[in-house]
């Protein structure tokens, strides 16, 4: 049953990242378009935890973390450019 339940939520999460996919290409500004990019961060993430749980091993929790911060800086740089222009002061 556990099997059928995560099969079913990996559908329905590569279904998310396509969507996202297309609000990357398509949004009409870069706000849209980094929302979209943080949003397949959090789709990629939540993945990787489901092989993680369909595969019982550890391994992959540690990389859905990696995974995790970089997408948290990167974010964060994404916004720091588009309010202010540059990222290193």
């Amino acid at each position: 049953m556990l099997e059928i339940a995560v099969m079913l939520v990996a559908a329905m999460l590569c279904i998310a990242l396509v969507l996202n996919m297309w609000r990357l290409i398509i949004g009409p500004h870069a706000v849209d378009r980094i929302l979209a990019l943080d949003t397949m961060y959090i789709n990629s993430i939540a993945l990787i935890l489901l092989y993680g749980i369909y595969n019982q091993t550890p391994l992959y929790f540690e990389a859905a973390l990696l995974i995790a911060m970089l997408g948290f800086v990167s974010s964060v740089a994404f916004g720091k450019y588009l309010l202010r222009g540059d990222i290193i002061e």
